[in-house]
């Protein structure tokens, strides 16, 4: 089946989808998309059956002149969607510290950027939109220190800061990046969305430093509407994201995205829906880490998450395009 179009003046759909798209090393995602990947074909059918208004993408290499990204917006349109505006902040996967940061005693690989990445904006974001972008609204986050956000839970050993009191004054918080972006729309709508992708909360020891972090990264939005931290949204608002965290299954502190589901500010229309990543079995298998969360003032029209096979791509190809699926929402002002 095909999904049902979003229509009217008041209506917005928005989706978010971690399309897996980064390479190992800078450029190659852009050379890929120009030479008509695959991947890349099967994740324009995905956006193409489901057309959201507003796309928040993960996985996606960031380069300062956003010309991955722009590559990406023009296998969309020939899929026949088209997103006439574009927006991506620097980001700190591949940002490099000079410090040991995960404390396997050397201080240059990968796990000792910012957030991890073998280069500048590895597995990046990128929101792509219909409607346009209020950019003296913006707020960013992804500078933010870790011991800066109130309440932080750094992590320990001995009692002593893991893995150095240097490391953590020098840690940023956001895996890849923490924004706040409105987007006004034809009559003058407005909402604010929130989006982010947590890293994961493994590949640690017992220190549980992925996953204290993974954690403080979905909290740093309750610390934000709690007036704490930045500036609230002023009206509707949507959480958009890869949490990295189910909050039934799966290693890390459940209790994060599970505070962040019963928030009595937010509104789960995906509850019940089930798993929206398939990673290998056993472990860590199907789980739900991909969110749309709307502020409890809007009110959801639909909701789904994209399955395999699901609209008129054969299931194969679905699956060809990335192991996340696109969670959408459609939204009445």
């Amino acid at each position: 089946m095909l999904f049902p179009v979003a229509s009217g003046a008041g209506t917005l759909r928005v989706a978010t989808y971690d399309v897996e798209l980064s390479r190992k090393g800078p450029g190659l995602m852009l050379r890929d998309i120009l030479k008509g990947d695959a991947q890349v074909r099967a994740i324009a059918q995905v956006v193409a059956d489901t057309a959201p208004d507003v796309l928040f993408l993960q996985g996606v290499d960031y380069d300062y002149r956003q010309l991955g990204a722009r590559a990406l917006r023009d296998v969309l349109a020939d899929a026949g969607i088209r997103y006439p505006h574009i927006f991506a902040l620097p980001q700190n996967a591949g940002v490099p510290s000079g410090l040991d940061l995960n404390g396997d005693g050397r201080a240059h690989g990968p796990a000792d950027a910012q957030g991890f990445g073998r280069f500048r904006g590895e597995g990046g974001m990128v929101l792509l939109s219909r409607w346009p972008v209020d950019a003296q609204g913006v707020q960013d986050f992804t500078g933010l220190f870790w011991r800066d956000l109130p309440e932080a839970r750094l992590p320990k050993v001995n009692g002593r800061p893991f893995p150095s009191p240097e490391a953590q004054a020098a840690q940023r918080l956001s895996s890849a990046g923490h924004w706040m972006v409105p987007v006004v729309g034809p009559g003058g709508q407005r909402v604010t969305l929130m989006l982010f992708a947590a890293g994961p909360p493994v590949f640690d020891g017992p220190e549980d430093r992925n996953g204290l972090r993974n954690a403080d990264e979905i909290r740093l939005w309750q610390v934000v509407l709690d007036g704490a931290l930045g500036r609230p949204p002023l009206g509707p608002f949507v959480i958009m994201g890869n949490a990295n965290l189910d909050p039934d299954k799966g290693d890390g502190r459940r209790e994060a995205i599970r505070d962040l589901l019963a928030d009595s500010r937010l509104q789960d229309p995906h509850r019940g829906m089930g798993p929206t990543v398939d990673w290998p079995e056993p472990v860590p298998g199907d789980l739900r880490v991909d969110y749309v969360l709307p502020s409890a003032d809007l009110t959801v029209r639909d909701a789904g998450v994209m399955s395999p096979g699901t609209g008129s791509v054969p299931g194969k190809m679905v699956a060809a395009a990335s192991r996340h699926r696109m969670v959408w929402a459609d939204l009445d002002f």
